[in-house]
């Protein structure tokens, strides 16, 4: 049963002051809407139950894309083309930069937002294990001020996050260290773009004569919440990378991860894709070092 447009109500505020007055004043009643690549889909099948949208896609604060020597700093509302087409993203955070590459197709990436994909908390969204990677903070606001929250503890559950309802993700923030270290993306899906991961894998790591100093891994849709592989990081940090590493990696992982069966894929598949991501990932490591 398709919505019918007469039963729902679209303000445009045009300031960011405004938007959080708003949803001050009546908490709970009003839905934020930028981009809309995953609200209109629910309103066209008739499944969105938020009568009250509040339009945010044209507030400056949320559009910007900004650089300081030690961090960037990405308005909520910057689209995945912005973000693939941005010279420091693309070359400091290359891990995002392709993850915005995989969300839909042109149109949806013209259109569909870091900060959406962040709130939706959809634990298979493409973008969030790269988040995870490279220590993003986010800035939540609301007409109490401002705070600032580590990315890691932002989901607490399936679709659960921090943020309270009269709040807004203002931007998100990154440091800027990481740009020496090998990088790896995969995203596993019936396709690489317009369709939602069954697995989705981001990893950095600094290795030293085949040592790992420091490796960072994150998976979506393995868990309820995209999750980041502390303990298989663990197993790895200070070690050299050969055979029986990467299969105490590939067990941990397997270990360390919750996948469900669904409609795209089942838990057994999941966790073995997951295991082989890793593993994949470490060879791709071990062959650079072997080769420098």
């Amino acid at each position: 049963m398709r919505a019918d447009p007469a039963d729902y109500k679209l303000v445009s505020p045009g300031n960011l002051q405004a938007v959080l007055s708003l949803l001050s004043s009546e908490l709970s009643q009003w839905l934020p809407i930028a981009g809309g690549t995953d609200v209109m889909v629910l309103y066209s099948a008739g499944k969105l139950p938020n009568r009250n949208l509040i339009n945010i896609w044209d507030i400056p604060e949320l559009r910007q894309i900004e650089v300081f020597p030690d961090s960037i700093r990405i308005g909520a509302a910057s689209t995945y083309t912005a973000l693939r087409e941005h010279e420091i993203v693309s070359k400091e955070f290359p891990l995002l930069a392709t993850a915005a590459s995989w969300t839909g197709g042109v149109a949806n990436q013209n259109r569909g937002t870091l900060g959406g994909n962040i709130a939706n908390a959809s634990p298979a969204a493409d973008s969030l294990p790269a988040l995870l990677v490279y220590d993003a903070d986010l800035t939540l606001v609301s007409v109490r001020g401002e705070r600032q929250v580590p990315y890691r503890s932002f989901h607490t559950g399936y679709k659960k996050t921090v943020m309270a309802s009269d709040e807004l993700i203002r931007d998100i923030s990154l440091p800027r260290r990481f740009s020496g270290y090998p990088s790896h993306a995969r995203k596993v899906g019936a396709r690489n773009a317009q369709a939602i991961s069954k697995v989705c894998f981001a990893a950095l790591s600094q290795c030293a004569h085949g040592i790992v100093l420091d490796v960072r891994l994150a998976l979506g849709s393995v868990a309820p919440v995209p999750l980041r592989l502390h303990e298989t990081e663990r197993v790895l940090t200070g070690q050299k990378i050969d055979t029986s590493l990467i299969d105490a990696a590939r067990n941990c992982v397997m270990k360390e991860i919750h996948p469900i069966d669904d409609i795209r894929s089942t838990a057994r598949y999941r966790a073995a894709v997951a295991g082989n991501l890793v593993a994949a990932f470490l060879g791709k490591l071990a062959a650079a070092e072997s080769d420098a």
